[in-house]
């Protein structure tokens, strides 16, 4: 295992504790969108320190300017939406379920993002290996989650 494969490791991590964290902040706050609010500016904060800290050039207004309008708000909303539903759910499906749905989601999102290579990023083509194994992790959250019984959560 090399050190980005580490590095996305603690990531995960990171994102099943802060997860978990604010899910609570939500509970205590009584509204998980108003915990998903307070998650994002301290985010916000934190971004613009890290920017202030690490960076030598900023973006020129040409570069800014080309953006797709799109990407402006597409990625936050689909972020509020996504954090604000961890924030929801956690509390209702406990941390690892949330966790494990979440992750196929995102697995059988991003096998259909690489297939068509969206957003110009690298394209790889779904094949029988990537399927079958895509297959067995779903498999894996199922049995996780204690299997099909319809009286799971």
């Amino acid at each position: 295992m090399n050190l980005l494969s580490l590095l996305a490791l603690a990531a995960g991590a990171a994102i099943a504790i802060q997860a978990a964290m604010n899910a609570k902040l939500g509970l205590l706050v009584k509204n998980a969108l108003m915990g998903s609010s307070i998650a994002f500016f301290v985010a916000c904060l934190c971004s613009l320190l890290a920017i202030t800290l690490t960076s030598s050039q900023f973006p020129r207004s040409e570069d800014i300017r080309a953006v797709p309008l799109y990407l402006w708000f597409s990625g936050g909303a689909l972020a509020a939406f996504g954090v604000g539903a961890f924030y929801f759910l956690i509390p209702k499906l406990g941390v690892g379920a949330m966790m494990s749905y979440a992750l196929a989601g995102q697995i059988i999102t991003a096998n259909i993002i690489s297939h068509f290579g969206w957003f110009n990023l690298p394209q790889k083509p779904i094949d029988i290996k990537l399927s079958f194994g895509t297959l067995l992790f779903v498999a894996g959250i199922i049995l996780i989650n204690g299997g099909l019984s319809s009286d799971n959560n």
